[in-house]
């Protein structure tokens, strides 16, 4: 996209759409008095994701992890499957064939 040049009153009143300009890859330069003073770029996606991390670990929606995953998460229980009824419930219903376990 190309870069879009407007003043702090501009920007002002048309916030939402410069920011989806920015947002979609463009780039805006704001000028005071016709002097350029700043320049609003987008973020790239790794940023992006980083800040939305960021964001939701500071809000406790998710907790960030220390170190690797213990052995004993990264594979599934021993024992025996719990569900099966179910599933066979409903392929029957949908009259599937029994799966193999």
């Amino acid at each position: 996209m190309s870069t879009t040049t407007t003043n702090v009153v501009q920007l002002k009143s048309r916030l939402s759409e410069y920011l989806r300009r920015v947002k979609a890859g463009g780039e805006l330069v704001i000028t005071e008095r016709g002097v350029p003073v700043a320049k609003l770029v987008p973020l790239d996606a790794t940023e992006r994701r980083t800040t939305r991390r960021l964001r939701l670990s500071k809000t406790g929606i998710v907790r960030a992890g220390r170190g690797k995953l213990p052995k004993v998460l990264q594979s599934p229980p021993s024992g025996e499957a719990i569900g099966h009824d179910v599933l066979d419930a409903l392929l029957a219903d949908r009259g599937d064939a029994t799966s193999d376990r």
